[in-house]
């Protein structure tokens, strides 16, 4: 469907609190975006309704590609919840489409690392605040460990922290605040 600014709210972000919302930023004059639309029409189609597609006009809709900041197109960016949770620059072939789209579906990032990390007993201090959703204190604990960590041991603290920021999404004050100390800590 084509969205512009004036039905984007009711047609991206409340819809997205549905089911996932892939949104294609393109313009008629863009030849990678000719490319990349049938690919997300056909894999979209292939989710049977599990995933709705938007296309905005960036020529049209300059404000919104903007706000979303679109730097390049097409650029490709998923919404749940009223958030972009994923995205992508350029063209994608289907199988990468594909990926792309299952993850949408998946349970959610923060569930996925609390399963993970409950089935390897790594970090269990955090299991509770996790489950809890209650991410600035999983955030702290790691923090208070990368200082004494071994090398192997900060990156997998890096790594679990990059997947709480995710799960947060880039602009949340508590994911913008420990980035920030944890890129100071090791770096």
């Amino acid at each position: 469907m084509d969205v512009t600014a004036e039905d984007f709210e009711r047609a991206v972000i409340q819809r997205s609190h549905e089911l996932p919302v892939v949104v294609d930023f393109w313009a008629e004059w863009c030849e990678p975006c000719k490319s990349l639309t049938p690919v997300l029409e056909q894999e979209i189609a292939a989710k049977e309704g599990r995933i709705e597609l938007a296309k905005i006009d960036v020529d049209a809709n300059q404000e919104l590609a903007q706000t979303y900041d679109v730097r390049g197109i097409p650029a490709v960016k998923a919404f749940h919840k009223g958030r972009v949770v994923d995205e992508f620059t350029g063209v994608r072939s289907g199988p990468v489409v594909a990926d792309f789209l299952d993850g949408l579906l998946g349970p959610p990032a923060g569930e996925r690392l609390l399963e993970e990390l409950t089935e390897s007993n790594e970090f269990p201090e955090i299991l509770g605040p996790l489950s809890e959703g209650d991410y600035e204190r999983a955030l702290e604990w790691l923090m208070s460990q990368v200082a004494a960590a071994d090398d192997d041991r900060r990156t997998r603290i890096r790594e679990v922290m990059v997947e709480i920021f995710n799960e947060l999404g880039a602009d949340h004050p508590v994911a913008t605040a420990y980035r920030r100390r944890l890129a100071s800590a090791l770096y």
